[in-house]
């Protein structure tokens, strides 16, 4: 599963600004089972291990790229927000804030 790049742990997004999340594609496996990408927002609250997931940020990109861009959605402010990645296998990234 390809390593989330960006966000970073505390990283700070604004609703309604354009951002672009990134992730580690070189060791990317020969045989990709499903190339289609997808960003989805969740959150993690600490003492939960689960990834209560919400809103499709982006999706049908392909998962070689590396990076897509995107406006960050209105949602209430927290620091406890993750971005999952959907693709060959799913990947979370640190928690960070909007």
């Amino acid at each position: 599963s390809p390593r989330i790049t960006y966000p970073i742990a505390g990283s700070t997004w604004i609703s309604g600004e354009m951002t672009t999340v990134t992730w580690d594609t070189t060791d990317a496996p020969v045989n990709i089972t499903n190339p289609n990408g997808r960003v989805v927002l969740g959150q993690k609250t600490t003492g939960d291990d689960s990834e209560h997931l919400g809103e499709v940020l982006a999706e049908n990109f392909s998962i070689l790229d590396g990076n897509i861009s995107f406006t960050i959605p209105n949602v209430p402010e927290s620091d406890d927000y993750i971005i999952v990645l959907f693709g060959d296998s799913g990947n979370a990234s640190p928690k960070f804030n909007i």
